[in-house]
């Protein structure tokens, strides 16, 4: 007997949710030198096998099983990985349902500036599912586990699935907003900014983060070796490249 709050269907749930992130970690590196072992550092830090284990964790955190996984390192520089996932069906010793509908992405971008010193990192994320499992219940880790500076992230809903009176729907559950679903920590810690198009189920959220502390963003260096006016000349490069990066425009 079905519960009375739930929406009885025709089949299986056939809406598409999509997560998807531009994720940036900004860093400042003086010499040609401490630029390449940023990009050696990075490569380490995210390489396939790390960028797997977090995709493993995203899978069980929105309650999938894993069917496949691809992934590969660069040269001279990135990784990408992808699994394709199945929905979990609670009572059941396996699945086979949504088996080429579910997946989740990453793929790695880290860059340098060739004369400012300025370094980046950038991921680029896609959760997509169908059935009742959500992508947003991942975003918050994401987010954190990332360290993100910026985060550019769209949630958008496709296709629709139809009840058993034949009736179309079009969104499955309620939302306003992805910052309805960010923890309280991550909107303490970033602004956060909405433009939202409602009527095609589209929700789009861009984030980047109140302060910083300069020693979190200078690589094989400290802030007090720094003279005042050198501190505060990088923080100003910081600063912008933040806004450029979050507007996704050069700034005079």
């Amino acid at each position: 007997m079905a519960k009375p709050n739930l929406l009885r269907l025709q089949d299986h749930d056939q809406i598409t949710k999509e997560l998807s992130f531009n994720i940036y970690d900004i860093c400042y590196a003086v010499s040609e030198d401490q630029r390449r072992r940023y990009i050696e550092y990075i490569d380490e830090q995210y390489d396939a096998d790390r960028l797997t284990r977090i995709l493993s964790d995203v899978a069980e955190i929105i309650g999938a099983n894993i069917l496949n996984i691809a992934r590969q390192d660069y040269d001279p520089q990135g990784a990408s990985v992808a699994l394709l996932m199945s929905e979990r069906m609670l009572g059941r010793s396996s699945t086979a349902t949504h088996v080429d509908k579910s997946h989740i992405t990453v793929h790695t971008y880290p860059e340098t500036h060739p004369h400012t010193g300025l370094a980046s990192f950038r991921a680029d994320i896609d959760v997509a599912t169908c059935g009742v499992i959500s992508p947003l219940k991942a975003l918050n880790y994401l987010i954190e586990r990332f360290e993100s500076d910026i985060v550019v992230c769209d949630y958008r809903v496709r296709g629709f699935t139809r009840d058993i009176k034949g009736r179309k729907h079009f969104l499955d559950h309620r939302i306003n907003s992805i910052q309805e679903f960010l923890s309280r920590s991550i909107r303490q810690k970033y602004e956060c900014f909405d433009v939202n198009v409602y009527q095609e189920n589209l929700f789009h959220t861009k984030m980047h983060i109140k302060n910083f502390q300069l020693d979190d963003y200078l690589f094989e260096a400290k802030a007090d070796d720094l003279s005042f006016k050198e501190r505060e000349r990088i923080k100003a490069l910081l600063s912008h490249e933040i806004q450029e990066l979050f507007q996704g425009r050069n700034i005079a």
